[in-house]
């Protein structure tokens, strides 16, 4: 089973959306034989990938990085996003912390690196505005020779 990995930023400007949806949808279409996808269902890019592996038919492992990781969701229709996802898990996987923290996203991230052959990265390129941050799992899954594929829209900037 080959595994696929996410890691994105959770604000993907509109004008990016169809090219990074056509993109995600390639690359998980490219893929011979069954696929697990890893996803914390973060709002934007990890919970994208998340559905639309799940349509193509992909086993769903959930990466949760803390005990209150859904106290987080400000908006309503992102917290039933993530919950109506995590139900269709087949798999969940809970980091060992209590609170939202960015070491907790570290944790995830790091985990979904770890675990998965292919890392897919939503990612503009640019730093990482927190420990955990997109960025800063790129560079955690090239320090370790992980293949990384990533997705953006030239001339696109995030918010």
């Amino acid at each position: 089973m080959k595994r696929i990995g996410v890691t994105g930023h959770r604000n993907i400007p509109a004008e990016a959306y169809a090219h990074i949806r056509a993109a995600i949808q390639s690359v998980l279409h490219g893929q011979k034989g069954s696929l697990e996808a890893l996803s914390s269902l973060a709002a934007g890019a990890d919970q994208l990938f998340a559905v639309l592996a799940l349509d193509r038919g992909a086993r769903l492992t959930v990466v949760i990085p803390s005990g209150d990781y859904e106290d987080g969701f400000d908006d309503p229709a992102e917290l039933a996003g993530y919950r109506r996802l995590r139900d269709r898990a087949a798999a969940e996987v809970r980091m060992a912390f209590p609170h939202s923290t960015d070491e907790a996203y570290y944790a995830a991230g790091t985990y979904i690196a770890d675990h998965c052959d292919r890392l897919l990265a939503v990612w503009d390129g640019l730093p990482a505005r927190g420990l955990g941050g997109t960025g800063d799992i790129v560079r955690y899954a090239r320090e370790r020779g992980k293949p990384v594929t990533v997705i953006w829209c030239e001339g696109v900037e995030r918010a």
